[in-house]
């Protein structure tokens, strides 16, 4: 099964040759398309506008109900007071230590 359809396929060659002829510019800021990437991005959008055959964005799509259990699991940080408690207590006992050793030397 193909990923692409023809008119999403025939989309991102347009851009692709725009962008090769130095004519291909960017939507929101009007500035020339040097990538090739950003180029392919831009034929796949204008073909998932008209409705063709396209994947939909990463960001766009569903997370799986294992990704979204797996961020449920609690956590066994500890909580940030008592990791910022601890770490004063250990600084302020490096300090003693070195000025004790400063002191004696």
């Amino acid at each position: 099964m193909a990923k692409y359809g023809e008119k999403a396929q025939s989309k991102v060659e347009k851009a692709m040759h725009e962008r090769k002829a130095g004519s291909l510019r960017s939507g929101s800021s009007g500035k020339k398309v040097k990538s090739r990437k950003q180029a392919i991005a831009i034929g796949l959008s204008e073909a998932r506008r008209e409705g063709a055959k396209v994947p939909g964005k990463k960001s766009a799509r569903k997370t799986t109900k294992k990704t979204a259990t797996r961020g449920a699991k609690k956590s066994t940080k500890r909580p940030a007071k008592k990791r910022a408690a601890k770490r004063s207590t250990k600084a302020g006992a490096r300090k003693s230590t070195k000025r004790a050793a400063k002191k004696t030397s």
